[in-house]
């Protein structure tokens, strides 16, 4: 091929390409407008986005600070309250201290008063005891029972024997103190000379001798007392006995616990009995002759009754 002939296909190949790179440049021109309108429209949104979340975030701004602002507001009351509060409890804790102040004034007042009326009383039964100690002594040379006999009161009240029964440990070991320290003086020995100390103890000791004297004399006194409460329960058996005797009785009958059964009815009875008590108390205790002859007086009564009552023939 000739160089005029490569030329002039090269000139065709060219004007061949150029429509197509038109066509080309043209379709990319419509598809970059596009591009762009498209980017605006993204930027568009993006910024309406951007401008929404911006008033999202001023009116959650807004909102917190109306929360927070309320929240400062309710913590304050809290405060408030809570000092009220402590106030108000301190106040009561006081009154409740004073209310048990004054509870255990009254306790310790009350007992008091009860310890001065026992101690009273004690003072009394101690003052009798000293009597009749004396009088003990003053009848220890004459005849006659060595114990005294206290009728019951008729309103039916205890007497001090069964009162003293009635208390309870704890009473009795007041009382006790309670005497104690009335009949045990305290001993004031503090400055006491050498002569007086010795007077001191010789008085101690008549006082120990006169105690153990008198104790002795209780013990002898109770040992007699229980001779003659077992004397007089033979005499009451005996007596009992003789009861029983002169009743048919069994002679140890009335000597139990409890007095004895009273017979009604024959064990050996199989029909219904429709006595009454006393019939059949009358039975066992006059015999079945007295019955009998009751019945028969009866009888002859109502025979008799009849009898004047017929009809008498002419």
């Amino acid at each position: 091929m000739s160089d005029d002939e490569e030329q002039y296909s090269s000139e065709e190949e060219v004007e061949e390409v150029q429509p197509e790179k038109k066509i080309e440049g043209r379709a990319s021109q419509k598809d970059s407008g596009e591009n762009i309108e498209f980017m605006k429209r993204q930027e568009q949104k993006r910024s309406d986005l951007d401008e929404q979340l911006k008033e999202y975030i001023a009116e959650w701004r807004k909102q917190r600070a109306k929360e927070e602002e309320e929240l400062k507001r309710l913590k304050e009351k809290q405060a408030k309250r809570k000092i009220t509060r402590a106030d108000e409890e301190k106040r009561l804790a006081q009154k409740k201290k004073e209310e048990e102040e004054r509870r255990q004034r009254e306790i310790e007042e009350k007992k008091q008063r009860d310890i001065e009326e026992k101690r009273r009383r004690l003072e009394e039964s101690e003052k009798k005891r000293q009597a009749m100690m004396q009088a003990m002594k003053d009848q220890a040379n004459k005849k006659g029972p060595n114990f005294t006999i206290t009728k019951k009161d008729l309103a039916g009240n205890l007497s001090s024997a069964q009162l003293e029964r009635n208390k309870t440990k704890e009473q009795l070991e007041e009382e006790k103190k309670i005497s104690l320290s009335i009949r045990i003086k305290p001993l004031e020995i503090e400055g006491l000379s050498i002569d007086k100390l010795r007077y001191k103890a010789t008085e101690l000791w008549e006082t120990i001798v006169k105690l153990e004297t008198e104790k002795y004399d209780l013990e002898e006194r109770q040992k007699r007392q229980d001779y003659d409460l077992k004397e007089l329960k033979e005499r009451q058996k005996q007596q009992l006995r003789h009861k029983a005797l002169k009743k048919g009785l069994d002679p140890e009958a009335l000597t139990g616990k409890y007095p004895p059964k009273i017979q009604v009815a024959s064990k050996y009875e199989r029909r219904v009995d429709t006595r009454s008590y006393d019939d059949k108390k009358k039975l066992f205790e006059g015999g079945y002759d007295t019955l009998l002859a009751e019945y028969n007086e009866k009888l002859w009564k109502q025979k008799t009754e009849q009898f004047m009552k017929r009809t008498k023939s002419e």
